[in-house]
Formats: C-alpha cells, sequence, structure tokens
C-alpha cells in the first residue's frame, strides 16, 4: 500500500514552511539544517521565510566496539553533551571518552569545511533557531543537536520537520520551546516511508544548497 505524502524532501521543506510563515522576515531567525538529508528541507524553509540557512553537524560519540551505544554527542561549535545514562553505570574512563570526542570532532570539522567552504560557524547566541531535519523517527540525532545548542544560548529552540511519530512530535515539547511537525501519522514505522523519492543527499547536493541560500538575499542584523 502506498503511504507516501511527500513528492522529496524539497516538496516537504514547502509544506513545513507554510507552517512557520510567523518566523519570516525577521532579523533574529536562524534555519539550521541536520545533514544531509534535512538539508533540502530546510533549504526550502530558509528560502519562505529569507531567512539565512546553515548546517548543525551532530556526531554521536559511540562506545568502543559497542560503537550503536552513544555514550554521548559532539555539535558544531565544539559542543560536547553526554548520556550520563550511559557514562556513569559503565564507568566509562576520562581517556576513552576524550579519545572518541577527538576522532569524532576531527570527522565533524572535516564535514563542517567541506559543507560551508571554510566559512565560520552561525552565531546562535541570542537568535531564534529553528532545527530542521527530513523527519524524526527515535529523535535521538535532533536531541543532542538540541541540548548542544542550549549551551550556545540562543534566545529560542525550535523544532521543525516534515513527518514524525506523535509520541515523538510530543516528547520534544519537553525539550525544546516548540516542536512543529507537518504530519504525524499513525501508524508510524520510519520517516523515509511518508517520501516518494527519499534517495540520499550527497555531500555535493549539500554544498550546492548551502552556496545558493548565501546567494539569497536576507535581512541584515540591525547595528546597535
Amino acid at each position: 500500500m502506498k503511504s507516501s505524502v511527500f513528492r522529496d524532501r524539497y516538496y516537504a521543506g514547502q509544506a513545513l514552511a507554510s507552517r512557520l510563515v510567523r518566523y519570516a522576515y525577521r532579523q533574529d531567525v536562524l534555519v539550521l539544517a541536520l545533514p544531509r538529508g534535512g538539508v533540502p528541507v530546510a533549504f526550502e524553509v530558509a528560502r519562505t521565510l529569507n531567512a539565512p540557512l546553515d548546517v548543525f553537524v551532530v556526531r554521536k560519540l559511540g562506545l568502543p566496539g559497542h560503537e550503536e551505544l552513544a555514550m554521548g554527542a559532539v555539535a558544531t561549535g565544539g559542543v560536547r553533551v553526554l548520556n550520563e545514562d550511559v557514562v556513569e553505570p559503565l564507568q566509562i574512563p576520562n581517556e576513552i571518552l576524550d579519545q572518541v570526542t577527538a576522532k569524532e570532532l576531527a570527522e565533524l570539522e572535516r564535514r563542517e569545511r567541506l559543507y560551508r567552504d571554510n566559512l565560520p560557524p552561525p552565531q546562535v547566541r541570542g537568535k531564534v533557531v529553528i532545527v530542521v531535519d527530513d523527519g524524526l523517527a527515535t529523535g535521538s540525532t535532533m536531541r543532542a543537536a538540541a541540548q548542544a545548542l542550549r549551551q550556545l544560548q540562543p534566545a529560542r529552540i525550535v523544532v521543525a520537520v516534515p513527518t514524525a511519530s506523535v509520541e515523538t512530535c510530543n516528547e520534544f515539547k519537553s525539550v525544546v520551546d516548540e516542536t512543529v511537525c507537518a504530519i504525524t501519522p499513525e501508524p508510524f514505522y520510519a520517516v523515509g516511508q511518508w517520501y516518494e523519492d527519499f534517495s540520499q543527499t550527497s555531500d555535493e547536493e549539500v554544498q550546492n544548497l548551502l552556496r545558493q541560500s548565501r546567494q539569497l538575499s536576507h535581512p541584515q542584523p540591525a547595528r546597535g
């Protein structure tokens, strides 16, 4: 049975943007995409809102030998958040945490250089930050992104996705300032179920969309 709602991530971004129009043409708004799949969605959101677009890269800190177990995450700006529910019971030594952090930070920085053309990371402090992905399944990456962003002191964090389960969407209401989920279908098995085209987004596509977005006109912050 065909259950897709969105033709592709761009179409999903347009649908999501229509639910965020109250943030249009504001000087304090920044759209951050979780790469790679979140970038095409966020491109359409940023274009509709006339807001700057950037990426917020998150890398999981996997336990050596059991990488699927997340000890925490690192994110844009060098922020590290630890999953104390894993670190404390397993008594993971600082040397292991630091070693894995250094490795993942190096990969994060490589991706940021690639995506951002060596431009510095965006200034988040005091901004209304709209964090966009192509959907929420477990929400673990978005949760890490929100925790990391909070440390950078934005004025407000808005999580915005085209699709998520009702449960996950509701969970985020206690994690961030606002959650916008365009559709919350039930039963919800996977994000890709709601897209006709859910093919992988390439690094080249991410680079091109960020360059295109930088070339669009955006409102300039007031000086004072």
